[in-house]
């Protein structure tokens, strides 16, 4: 299975936290699965971080090493079909994450289910893998 995981799992699961859920990890972990990353997430962890939000246990580079060449995570590219996909997708009422968007497009461009913890994503035509 090929799936895309959003910027809490992908923090979650580097970082060894115990938010992240038991089918998180199994889908992130199984060897026969491929793990792909949007370079939405790394925008989204660097601003995090940078305005105080988040605390990493190790330097932001380090933990992006170990998400690209440990683990093995693949980068999805933000490509054109994407974007396209942000043209008439809705705005739930209370929802208007961009990064959010952005995965949600992606995983519609690409046929991929979301690994994520937010129920937000629920509002949203994708199939979500958390619980």
């Amino acid at each position: 299975m090929r799936v895309l995981v959003d910027t809490h799992a992908l923090h979650w699961y580097i970082e060894g936290d115990k938010r992240l859920s038991q089918v998180a990890g199994i889908t992130i972990q199984d060897a026969a699965n491929e793990v792909f990353i949007s370079p939405a997430s790394f925008w989204e962890i660097a601003i995090k971080v940078d305005l105080g939000k988040w605390k990493l246990e190790k330097p932001y580079l380090a933990l992006m090493d170990l998400a690209l060449v440990t683990y093995g995570f693949q980068i999805l590219p933000i490509s054109v079909s994407h974007t396209n996909q942000l043209i008439g997708l809705p705005y739930p009422e209370g929802h208007r994450d961009p990064f959010d968007r952005l995965l949600v497009a992606q995983c519609l461009a690409e046929g991929l289910p979301l690994v994520s913890c937010d129920t937000a994503f629920d509002l949203y035509p994708v199939r979500r893998l958390w619980a």
